[in-house]
């Protein structure tokens, strides 16, 4: 009997897994099985694949001591599309797909351009979905909005393995603290800053101004924005602005600022980022490692893409029966 491509393809349906599965392990405080997938869509670019190596590199010293010296990333695998021509390199994936992804590199969403971001569909501590980078953020240097990729990484890897939430709020800047002061939306508190709105900007230089009281609101006017001094002494918190320098820490019990009106209090029911990673079965036997030659850098894989082929094996026997009369019934749909 010959069976038609959509029979075929209506089988393959049914058959595939339809719920995401990462392939991520903690092994010995490392992380391994991390696949990062690039869009067929993504025009070939060596620089891409390299710049993805130096962030993931910058990424693991990170993590490391952002975690009090408990994780890192061990090993990646970038998955390259199969619009992009073969090399002796390149090694076949086993069980590596783009659906099955942690980090895609795909063009700009409509809601969020080029800002990295993280599918989060689940509650506090739950994981979220994957990461999404486009080729834009990856090959252009905007350190100086989003700091260096490795840190944004770090930032976006919280969402994603351990369900913790952004500490600031673009729609919510300002609230007024228990003590009636304004307060910029953020965690910690003592990240220092001026409260100004932009009336021009030119060649790299902006005119500001203070900002004015909303007379219905009490709260500063909907243009204001809250601008961190360059130099700080605060080391939290990583949810809030890991561009700052001088932030490598996620937000504790004790520096946690829970009057903020952001996702991480609404989701987490106040509770500090650190508080909710440290829960995760990822810390449950990860104890600090110690010693000065720890090698942090992480190996990495490259695999390229091929068409899946999926093979259906069919039995002549009568206790195949009701399997027969199912494709007869595909091929009559």
């Amino acid at each position: 009997m010959m069976f038609s491509l959509k029979v075929i393809l209506v089988l393959a349906w049914h058959l595939l897994p339809e719920v995401k599965t990462s392939m991520v392990k903690l092994n010995n405080n490392g992380y391994e099985g991390i696949v990062i997938a690039i869009n067929p869509s993504v025009p070939e670019d060596e620089k891409l694949t390299q710049n993805i190596k130096e962030m993931l590199t910058e990424a693991s010293t990170y993590l490391f001591y952002a975690t009090k010296q408990r994780v890192y990333f061990k090993n990646v695998s970038i998955l390259i599309p199969m619009t992009w021509k073969s090399k002796s390199e390149y090694l076949m994936p086993k069980q590596e797909s783009y659906d099955q992804a942690d980090v895609i590199v795909a063009d700009p969403h409509p809601k969020y351009g080029n800002d990295p971001y993280t599918l989060q569909y689940g509650q506090c501590g739950e994981k979220g979905q994957y990461i999404h980078f486009t080729p834009s953020f990856l090959l252009t240097n905007n350190s100086s909005i989003y700091g260096p990729r490795g840190r944004v990484f770090v930032h976006e890897w919280a969402h994603l393995r351990w369900g913790v939430f952004d500490e600031y709020n673009v729609d919510r800047p300002f609230y007024f603290s228990r003590k009636n002061t304004i307060e910029a939306t953020r965690c910690s508190t003592p990240i220092t800053g001026m409260n100004v709105v932009f009336n021009e900007c030119k060649g790299g230089s902006c005119i500001t101004r203070p900002c004015r009281r909303d007379s219905q609101t009490g709260l500063y006017e909907a243009k204001c924005t809250f601008i961190p001094d360059k130099s700080q002494t605060a080391r939290d918190s990583i949810m809030f602005m890991q561009n700052l320098d001088s932030v490598v820490e996620f937000c504790t019990a004790k520096t946690h600022n829970t009057e903020a009106p952001n996702l991480q209090n609404k989701m987490c029911n106040h509770r500090s980022t650190w508080d909710v990673i440290s829960e995760s079965p990822d810390f449950q036997n990860a104890t600090p490692m110690a010693g000065t030659n720890l090698s942090l850098r992480p190996t990495f894989a490259l695999l390229r893409s091929r068409q899946r082929v999926v093979c259906l094996v069919l039995d002549k026997s009568g206790s195949m029966a009701a399997v027969r009369q199912f494709l007869l019934t595909l091929l009559s749909i």
